[in-house]
């Protein structure tokens, strides 16, 4: 069960900042804005801890903390994998990885294929660090249509997608609603895996149980030794709710999904509109 670390009546400057990557820090331009940098560094200059908290795997991780070279805007930690995966930022290393076993991913593969006829699936694995050689990060069979830009992709047959272990697998029904496909598998699926995922376009993620970015960024706070007693937390998805739901103040990006809209303690504008400045502003302005 997530609960709230506060009483939102009483919320003060946060000892932490979690933020989603994709439709909140950002804009749809993948930048991170200048007004942006500048409130987050004045944040960590206070001593504020500032963790990314995102469905994105480590490697996609550099285009972001990049923007934030040379600023005060520190990234030490960012929760991956939509929990899945803690990454140290800092030394390039993968703090730790929750993975789901090769018969539970062949059952889950078998549960989409029988609910979702024609789906393609996919895998994210874990390697040490973010560029690690030796693992493939992402395989997929030959019916799997990105929903994204995936330079790293690589096609397999059916059984290799789930012949090691993975952080996550995706089912991609293009043409299908992402929550359409949820409800479509929920039940099948049960508790062999958590269902959620970050996009309307026909995608969903499936991880071990009880593994989102509330549960990454508790591990994180507790191997880290940083505050949460007053955490503020961003972002826009299905897959943030849970965030949403434990931070002390959960804001959700005006634009965002319905179930992060009701999640949320407050609603703030979008990201193309620096929303996740605006409500830090309060606090380092």
């Amino acid at each position: 069960m997530i609960e709230k670390h506060t009483d939102n009546k009483t919320f003060g400057p946060p000892t932490l900042i979690a933020s989603d990557v994709d439709g909140t820090l950002i804009d749809d331009e993948n930048r991170v804005s200048r007004r942006t940098i500048d409130v987050l560094g004045a944040a960590v200059s206070a001593g504020v801890d500032f963790v990314l908290a995102t469905g994105r795997p480590p490697r996609w991780i550099a285009e972001i903390t990049d923007q934030f070279e040379d600023t005060a805007a520190h990234v030490r930690y960012a929760v991956c994998a939509n929990g899945a995966i803690l990454y140290d930022v800092e030394h390039d290393r993968i703090i730790s990885a929750a993975t789901l076993d090769p018969d539970t991913l062949e059952k889950l593969v078998d549960h989409a294929y029988r609910q979702l006829p024609g789906c393609g699936i996919a895998a994210e694995r874990a390697g040490r660090s973010a560029y690690d050689a030796a693992t493939p990060p992402f395989v997929a069979t030959s019916g799997y249509r990105h929903a994204w830009l995936n330079p790293d992709h690589i096609e397999v047959g059916d059984d290799e997608v789930y012949a090691q272990p993975a952080v996550k697998l995706l089912v991609r029904q293009p043409g299908m609603r992402s929550d359409e496909m949820s409800a479509a598998l929920k039940d099948a699926v049960g508790g062999l895996a958590q269902i959620t995922f970050s996009t309307d376009n026909g995608l969903i993620e499936l991880a071990v149980p009880d593994t989102h970015k509330a549960s990454g960024l508790r591990e994180i706070a507790g191997l880290g030794g940083l505050d949460t007693s007053a955490t503020v937390a961003f972002g826009d998805m299905p897959n943030d709710v849970e965030m949403l739901t434990w931070a002390g103040h959960g804001v959700a990006m005006s634009h965002g999904h319905p179930a992060a809209l009701a999640a949320a303690d407050e609603v703030t504008v979008t990201n193309n509109d620096e929303g996740v400045a605006r409500v830090l502003e309060r606090w380092f302005g």
